[in-house]
């Protein structure tokens, strides 16, 4: 959520950056200006009332001390018309804030200077490529491939539950592990703390993260107990720190986790879903860092560089977006996509997307810091998918396949206990 301070004082700014994203907030942003006005001026006037009668009852006080009983009682039937009258200030001071709280929650990330501008996916820029893309000779999909070997059973989990929820079996369950315990292996080295979170959460952590209201319609919500599963560990990972003031010394705190992920995922639909394309549980490692706001971009370039280097250790050939305006997550100010290239599809697979949030998140979640002169302030937040596993599993089958068999990345096999499939 942008700050009221920020709008405030920089709406020219604020209204130029958002334009990025393609849509004008102009008015949006008129109209939280003219509700925070009334409200600073309904808090003026309250503060004025409370100061009178507060003023006004001291003066009861001595006027009974000194035996002025007719003019102590005068003062307090004004005292009870303040005490009415603030009644109805405070009120409509609740009514301002909520107000501008629901409209503030409407209004996404301001991009950073740095994202290009565009509407589309097409026009996100290509920053970084590692590799040559791969070509194979009667190469076939993944999902042919996970039959042939009996590694995934799309079909039994439409049983069980329905398109979107894969069974794993065998070597596939096996390289599923595998891939988790490498990517917490890889984070923990980094510096990250691994941390097990739960997969539900209440609507707090929804609206501390930007998932709420924004992406409401994606998540799957458990009515009854008005819980949502996690549509990643980015939610309750961040939300640890919600309501926290750290010491500035505590920074950047750096966390990871490995969650199932759950998204509704509405209105997908077509080849580029089959498979593991694009599933409604799938498994992700995350990783999470809050930081001061003067090094959070220097730590987001860290990062990239993480996610890089385990995309390398797996041998796969890999490019690095940086999303423009059009394409960006409501949250972000600044996102890179990482998508590694599928030979038997013969097209690019987003496998990560790391962001800065800047304060965004932060202001949401009240998450904020003591710095060196005792002043408080708001932290930065950034996380990234450290990985998110369909695609990777797709992308090593296809790119690993021959007619011996799917040769196991050397990185893996101390954890999978097999070099081929």
């Amino acid at each position: 959520m942008l700050e009221i301070s920020y709008l405030r004082e920089n709406k020219k700014e604020a209204i130029a950056r958002l334009k990025k994203r393609n849509y004008d907030f102009t008015s949006v942003v008129e109209q939280i200006l003219q509700i925070d006005a009334d409200r600073r001026r309904t808090q003026n006037e309250l503060d004025s009332q409370l100061a009178e009668m507060n003023r006004i009852s001291k003066e009861v006080g001595a006027l009974m001390q000194q035996g002025k009983k007719d003019e102590a009682n005068v003062a307090k039937e004004k005292t009870a018309e303040l005490k009415n009258s603030t009644k109805q200030l405070q009120e409509k001071l609740t009514e301002f804030e909520a107000q501008q709280q629901q409209l503030l929650y409407t209004v996404p990330n301001t991009p950073s200077a740095i994202v290009p501008e565009g509407k589309t996916p097409e026009e996100n820029l290509e920053v970084f490529r590692h590799g040559t893309i791969p070509v194979l000779k009667d190469a076939v999909p993944h999902w042919e491939l996970a039959a042939k070997h009996d590694l995934i059973d799309f079909e039994l989990g439409v049983k069980i539950t329905g398109a979107g929820f894969p069974v794993y079996k065998g070597k596939g369950a096996r390289l599923q592990r595998a891939l988790i315990n490498f990517f917490l292996d890889e984070a923990t080295k980094a510096g990250y703390a691994e941390t097990q979170v739960p997969h539900l959460v209440n609507e707090a952590s929804g609206y501390g993260t930007g998932q709420l209201p924004d992406k409401e319609g994606q998540m799957y919500h458990a009515g009854i107990d008005n819980l949502y599963l996690i549509p990643t560990a980015e939610v309750p990972l961040t939300n640890i720190y919600r309501d926290v003031i750290l010491k500035e010394e505590e920074m950047p705190v750096k966390l990871t986790g490995y969650t199932p992920c759950f998204r509704r995922e509405a209105g997908s639909y077509g080849k580029d879903v089959r498979g593991l394309n694009r599933l409604h549980q799938f498994d992700k490692v995350e990783i999470v860092q809050l930081a001061h706001p003067d090094d959070s971009y220097r730590i987001l370039e860290e990062m990239v560089e993480h996610v890089k280097g385990i995309l390398m250790k797996l041998g796969l050939h890999f490019r690095i977006i940086r999303l423009c305006g059009g394409d960006m997550g409501f949250t972000s100010a600044l996102t890179y996509d990482f998508e590694v290239y599928s030979a038997a599809q013969e097209k690019w697979l987003e496998v990560s997307s790391t962001s800065n949030f800047e304060t965004f998140q932060a202001n949401r979640l009240k998450l904020r810091f003591k710095d060196k002169s005792g002043k408080t302030r708001l932290a930065h937040t950034l996380n990234g998918s450290a990985l998110a596993l369909p695609r990777i599993v797709a992308a090593l089958l296809e790119n690993n396949q021959s007619a011996e068999g799917i040769r196991i990345p050397e990185v893996l096999v101390p954890y999978t206990g097999f070099d081929k499939i």
